[in-house]
């Protein structure tokens, strides 16, 4: 069984920045792409950002311009920097990755903007 861990989330104030990484329990086999998403209180898990094998990247609009998503294709990697973060970027911040019809989620990291 895959497993996804993200670290880097913690308390940060409005205007700052801060990088959120994923990694998978085994470098055994590639995800065709892996992502961010998150979920505020109250609120449906939305998508973040997503990267794929080639590089190709996807960005929720809320993200344009301040997130950056990256991967690291050997280690399985994937990485979120967040910059110029607000208050409503306060949530849990899931990683994500699908291989084969498969989808996996970690178990969240929480990310609280203050202003």
């Amino acid at each position: 069984q895959v497993q996804l861990a993200e670290s880097g989330g913690g308390l940060v104030q409005s205007g700052g920045s801060l990088r959120l990484s994923c990694a998978a329990s085994t470098t055994r086999f590639s995800f065709q792409s892996m992502g961010w998403y998150r979920q505020a209180p109250g609120k449906r898990r939305e998508l973040v950002a997503t990267i794929n094998t080639v590089g190709g990247t996807n960005y929720a609009d809320s993200a344009k311009g301040r997130f950056t998503i990256s991967m690291d294709n050997p280690k399985n990697t994937v990485y979120l920097q967040m910059n110029s973060l607000k208050t409503e970027d306060t949530a849990v911040y899931y990683c994500h990755g699908i291989r084969s019809g498969s989808n996996y989620w970690g178990q969240g990291t929480q990310v609280t903007v203050s202003s």
